[in-house]
């Protein structure tokens, strides 16, 4: 008699000392479901192959357990955040350090990658949100509104929204283009631990240690429904990839459930205790959990779990009768998400300027980024999961007969399907004639650049008219070269002039001519005033941003005055053609609305005061000519944010900072 073939439905992969010392976090590769990333105690961050025992690769630069890790869609990334608030981005295919980002004051509790752009956010025990941008090592936008330790943030699939996830019982939903909060869901009596968008429908669901998962609707805010009697608190969730259904990791159990209405499909006994992450690849269902230094992995094979229909295999505890299942359970029941047909390009290392900073002392990043490594612990493995997924030919080889053929073979090793974005192809126009079009004027003069725009060499030599014309004598050739000289003088010595007319107000008094009288600590913000003003009397827009990026490099000489006197200098500096004279404006305007704008709602929303304060209605008058001016900016930022490239970005950044004045 033939025994018969038992087949498991869940088993144990393998178990692994992750680090020398407790695991204190851990992360699936979401793309492919094979990549683990561990952050402990040891303050590294460890690489590993899913049913390989060896360690990929060790990141290292962190001073305090790591408490947090994340990677990217397409696993090139990995974002780690410590138990001091400092977050570190690593680029796993260059085996180096890309970012190191400071500015909150407790422990990361939460991170995630957007899913289009190159910006991260991330959630901290100090209850602040913060939304990065990789490129420029700059704080994009601070989101408030949690009271306690935010555990969770997911994306949305259409990068537009951001659910967040916290100690307070609350969920939140954030615009992320208006830079506000859109929806509070509250309803949970515990602490929520995962939030979880659906990957087609506009629908959240979220987890809570009150043993209750409940699913919203993100076009009427309101709950959909809610499943309760969870075998103890919730800590992952995840949707199938078509959106069917959701799993569930409970004690011990895999549980998978559907809503509208709510009902339990399946229950697979799986012991891994408190799973810590779950991710799907080829109808595998892989499972992570860890115990001290140690990390466990399960496969549940989905092929063998009830995802759809009525009946429900719960031996466990849920004995409630089952609604009916909808007519049509396939259509969805909402809208769904619009994706960009394109994704944007993997960040890349760009020199930082000054004036994006905003945390520690560049000194400070630089040793932090030289102090971070990328240990390759296992070339092999490393080699394989991290090879570039393009090859750059540049000299293509010699192609014959035979090649050709060969070429023409399907080969079995290309059988990997890739989407291909839906762009829709333009009609090329006719070609009217040979000659070369003429080069257009660049619209945006760069700031850097290796020789003067406007200026030909062909302009300092003697031109010759007719070939048969006699050579030129040397006054006529010295003539030639001084071409333009002494219009360069007048320029250069007018503008030394207001210079050093400015630069005399700014050290011996104000606009008026008044002499400030000598004392110990002069008034920087009286001079700095002053100098603004004689700088715009003069009319000259270089001697403003020569004046600026001094003023800039000290936020402690910005006064209410000195901000209604440069907000339209800096409107026009926005509109300049020179790259220079938009990288200023933008640097002072953001430092008014970090500095002011709070200030100037908070005094135009506040009511009128009783009796006579004349320092008050000053102060109020200062206000409304500030906002009036910044309104009107407000517009030409708004149309400038469409742009693309480092110019784009920053406008993007202002018009999130500006968003209040609507």
């Amino acid at each position: 008699m033939a025994t018969p073939v038992v087949t498991k439905t869940a088993w144990k992969l393998q178990e692994i000392v992750a680090h020398a010392s407790n695991v204190s976090s851990l992360v699936l590769g979401k793309a492919s479901g094979r990549l683990l990333a561990t952050g402990g105690d040891d303050c590294r961050v460890n690489l590993w192959s899913i049913n390989k025992p060896n360690c990929i690769m060790s990141l290292t630069g962190h001073t305090s357990p790591v408490e947090s890790v994340r990677l990217n869609t397409p696993e090139e990334l990995i974002v780690a955040g410590s138990q001091s608030g400092s977050i570190r981005v690593w680029d796993l295919e260059a085996a180096k350090i890309l970012r190191t980002l400071m500015g909150h004051k407790a422990n990361i509790c939460s991170l995630d990658f957007h899913p289009y752009g190159e910006f991260v956010a991330s959630g901290s025990q100090d209850t602040n949100i913060k939304l990065w941008d990789i490129r420029r090592k700059g704080c994009v936008f601070r989101y408030r509104g949690h009271s306690q330790a935010v555990r969770c943030l997911r994306f949305s699939p259409d990068g537009k929204w951001l659910a967040s996830a916290a100690d307070d019982h609350t969920v939140k939903l954030w615009d992320l283009t208006a830079g506000k909060m859109m929806s509070e869901f509250p309803g949970h009596t515990g602490p929520v631990n995962v939030v979880e968008f659906h990957p087609n429908e506009y629908l959240l669901a979220s987890g809570s240690s009150d043993r209750t998962i409940r699913f919203w609707d993100l076009e009427k805010f309101q709950v959909v429904s809610c499943i309760e009697g969870e075998p103890g608190p919730v800590r992952s969730v995840l949707f199938n990839p078509d959106g069917c259904c959701l799993y569930s990791g409970c004690q011990d159990s895999l549980r998978v459930y559907g809503w509208e209405p709510e009902r339990c499909f399946d229950v697979v006994l799986v012991n891994w205790g408190k799973v810590a992450d779950l991710a799907i690849c080829n109808d595998q269902l892989i499972g992570v959990a860890f115990s001290q230094s140690n990390v466990s992995s399960y496969v549940v094979d989905l092929t063998r779990v009830t995802r759809t229909g009525t009946v429900a295999r719960d031996p466990v505890q849920d004995h409630r009768p089952l609604a009916q299942p909808l007519p049509n359970p396939s259509a969805p029941l909402r809208r769904i998400y619009e994706r960009p047909s394109t994704t944007c390009s993997k960040p890349q290392r760009v020199k930082q300027n000054s004036e994006s900073e905003r945390r520690s002392p560049s000194s400070e990043d630089d040793r932090d980024e030289r102090e971070s490594r990328a240990e390759i612990q296992n070339a092999e493995d490393y080699n394989e999961i991290f090879q570039p997924k393009n090859s750059i030919s540049r000299t293509p080889p010699r192609r014959n007969a035979a090649t050709a053929k060969e070429a023409a073979k399907p080969s079995p090793a290309m059988d990997v399907q890739f989407p291909v974005p839906n762009l829709e192809v333009l009609p090329r126009p006719p070609v009217v004639a040979s000659t070369p079009a003429p080069k257009a004027e660049p619209a945006i003069i760069p700031a850097t650049r290796n020789e003067p725009i406007g200026l030909k060499a062909s302009d300092f030599l003697p031109a010759v008219k007719i070939p048969q014309q006699a050579e030129l004598v040397d006054e006529d050739a010295m003539s030639q070269i001084r071409k333009g000289h002494d219009t360069m003088c007048v320029v250069l010595t007018s503008r030394h002039k207001n210079l050093d007319t400015v630069r005399a107000v700014w050290t011996m008094g104000d606009i008026k001519g008044h002499t400030v009288p000598h004392c110990p600590t002069p008034d920087g913000a009286l001079f700095a005033q002053t100098s603004v003003d004689s700088a715009v009397a003069i009319n000259d827009l270089s001697v403003v941003v020569d004046l600026l990026n001094i003023v800039n490099q000290k936020a402690s000489l910005w006064k209410l005055d000195l901000c209604t006197t440069v907000l339209p200098q800096i409107e026009k500096l926005l509109q300049s053609k020179y790259e220079s004279y938009v990288q200023t404006g933008c640097t002072s305007l953001k430092l008014i609305l970090q500095r002011f704008l709070p200030l100037i709602t908070d005094m135009l929303a506040a009511p009128p005061s009783v009796g006579v304060d004349i320092s008050r209605e000053e102060r109020l008058h200062k206000c409304r000519l500030c906002y009036k001016q910044l309104k009107s900016i407000s517009g030409l930022v708004k149309s400038k944010s469409g742009l693309s490239g480092r110019h784009g970005s920053t406008f993007r950044e202002l018009h999130l900072l500006m968003a209040s004045l609507d």
